[in-house]
């Protein structure tokens, strides 16, 4: 099991004046669930920023508050800015160790597939991830799903063949797809393709022609 730290203190700075907090690289959170809930906190950005690259959303973090508390947590939610793109809030959530949590997980895809390699097909990944129960401590990062079993074009890699990590329990169809090799488009597709772009193309500039002639014609009359 994967356990990283985090430090925070509790926040006393609210509504616009959170502003000041970022300008000192700071970031407001705020914990969710457990009997404390809803406690208003502060983390330093830099060390947020490494424990959420390793964490991500899945994996347990120890969230030290005023070095006095120590908190169970998952980072719940990231809000960045819609300009800058830096982190503006987090939520936590508190987890009771004793009690399983459903979560997604992310599919790491693996190895080389030989219908790739060989028979110069693509890869097709029908799942990114895949939602799990388990408890917090055995929550995996990621789950990883080796590719090289796929030797041909009819070969499938499906939810039941991928290897699990001990107590943790899958809550999707076991007969889903995960992955697959489809063969590569032949020349004569690609031009298909190709003349059926051109004819769109076409067809929107002639549709383009006969809509300005209809304004056009709107606008005279209107002049009249």
């Amino acid at each position: 099991m994967i356990t990283l730290e985090l430090k925070s203190k509790k926040r006393e700075i609210f509504g616009k004046k959170v502003k000041s907090l970022r300008k000192n690289g700071l970031v407001p959170a705020i914990i969710y669930g457990g009997k404390n809930a809803g406690i208003p906190l502060i983390v330093e950005l830099k060390d947020f920023k490494k424990v959420f690259k390793s964490a991500g959303e899945t994996t347990l973090v120890q969230l030290f508050i005023d070095n006095s508390q120590v908190k169970n947590v998952l980072i719940y939610d990231v809000s960045h800015d819609p300009v800058t793109d830096e982190i503006k809030h987090v939520d936590f959530y508190e987890v009771d160790m004793d009690e399983k949590i459903t979560t997604k997980v992310p599919l790491v895809f693996i190895g080389d597939a030989l219908a790739v390699v060989d028979l110069g097909g693509v890869l097709v990944k029908a799942m990114q991830e895949i939602q799990i129960k388990a408890l917090p401590s055995n929550l995996p990062h990621q789950i990883e799903v080796d590719t090289s079993s796929l030797r041909t074009f009819d070969d499938n890699i499906l939810i039941k063949d991928i290897k699990l990590p001990n107590h943790v329990e899958v809550l999707e169809n076991p007969f889903a797809s995960i992955a697959s090799v489809v063969p590569p488009r032949s020349e004569t597709e690609l031009e298909s393709l190709g003349e059926k772009v051109e004819e769109k193309i076409e067809d929107i500039a002639v549709e383009t022609e006969e809509k300005a002639a209809e304004r056009a014609k709107e606008t005279e009359e209107t002049i009249r």
